[in-house]
């Protein structure tokens, strides 16, 4: 049995490798375990892109942690010298009424964030690839942009490592018990010990968390990448990202960033997944169906041919918020899982709550609204 840490954290995607890095900064010894050398296209960490919004539609309680999120992504900039984080704007249309609009604006006006309300005729003018119905609100926060996913994970990696963490790769986590005041995780690789657990297996958290009263549902994605017809107004300088809550789905997307072109994807949806290991990454024609009719309606200019296609993951709680605290049984594990398709921007501070929790077990950030217990009772 190998020991000697003071935190394990399992899982080192988005949330895990910030954790890393943020508990050996602070002095801490860290082992960091996943089942594949990141980053990986296996969780919910991928695709090359994630939108970073702050007037957040899903709940204004969330506008705090994106605050500090934000400075946080920041900070990693400064630290690896990689820019991570670019103020590219976010369009977000829909339905008056609709979820997002009502939601966005509800949390701008909670905490004095700037947005900007448009006409649909207003919005094509400024952004000619879009095209909306003339009866839709169009919501612009300029200060919402883009992360760029796969190289925020490296640089939590490779800032953890230089802090000293322990990174290890191609080990198997079967499980984990309590150890006196600490905990044992048993691996293929072995047995490690340490006195705190930090759990963030992304969409291997149902079998991990011990949570039953929280139960988690993966959901199959797809991501898809047009090359433009004509570029010029697809590109950055002419097209933020958007949002749409259209009747037919919620569907998002980003410019042309590279020689991919645009992406598109549908946040609602999804199909059922029973085992993360054996997913299937081909394309459904269902799902691109539902991108192109997507794309002709709003993106009519973009053109047809299709360039690119990734498979990722949603881990969803029955609310679609996330599980964020302490384990309501175990004291020494933190939680970070269930981000339900919306959680990587919140990465930065995530991974810095989960060091208060594993160094003093409590963080100042506000998260009781996340706690894992909620479901219980």
């Amino acid at each position: 049995m190998t020991g000697n840490y003071d935190a394990i954290v399992i899982g080192t995607g988005g949330m895990g490798a910030a954790a890393a890095r943020h508990l050996a900064r602070r002095g801490a010894r860290v082992l960091g375990l996943d089942r594949f050398p990141p980053p990986h296209d296996r969780g919910s960490s991928h695709g090359h892109t994630r939108l970073i919004r702050t007037a957040y539609y899903e709940h204004p309680d969330y506008v705090p942690l994106l605050l500090r999120a934000r400075a946080a992504w920041r900070e990693l900039e400064a630290e690896t010298g990689r820019r991570l984080l670019f103020d590219s704007g976010v369009v977000m249309a829909g339905p008056e009424g609709c979820e997002l609009i009502r939601g966005s604006c509800l949390a701008a006006e909670i905490h004095g964030l700037a947005v900007e309300r448009l006409t649909a005729g207003e919005a094509a003018g400024r952004w000619p690839a879009l095209r909306l119905p003339e009866t839709w609100p169009v919501v612009f926060e300029a200060a919402a942009g883009h992360l760029l996913v796969e190289d925020c994970v490296r640089g939590y990696l490779d800032a953890a490592m230089r802090a000293g963490a322990d990174l290890r790769f191609g080990v198997t986590v079967h499980g984990w018990r309590e150890s006196g005041n600490g905990v044992v995780v048993e691996t293929d690789a072995g047995s490690f010990t340490a006195g705190r657990l930090v759990l963030c297996p992304g969409p291997w958290a149902a079998g991990l968390l011990r949570l039953p009263d929280a139960p988690l549902t993966v959901l199959r994605k797809s991501l898809f990448w047009f090359e433009p017809a004509e570029r010029a107004i697809h590109e950055p300088a002419a097209l933020p990202c958007f949002a749409c809550d259209t009747p037919a789905g919620f569907f998002y997307g980003f410019p042309a960033l590279d020689e991919r072109g645009v992406k598109l994807a549908e946040h609602s949806g999804g199909g059922p997944v029973a085992d993360p290991l054996a997913v299937d990454r081909g394309i459904d024609p269902g799902e691109r169906r539902a991108i192109e009719t997507f794309r002709d309606a709003h993106l009519p200019r973009l053109g047809g041919r299709l360039a690119a296609h990734a498979t990722c993951l949603y881990t969803m709680t029955p609310d679609h918020h996330f599980l964020l605290g302490l384990h309501p049984h175990h004291p020494q594990v933190a939680i970070a899982a269930g981000f339900s398709g919306h959680g990587f921007k919140f990465a930065s501070v995530v991974g810095e709550i989960l060091a208060d929790l594993a160094t003093t077990g409590r963080t100042p950030h506000p998260i009781a609204f996340l706690a894992p217990g909620r479901f219980t009772g």
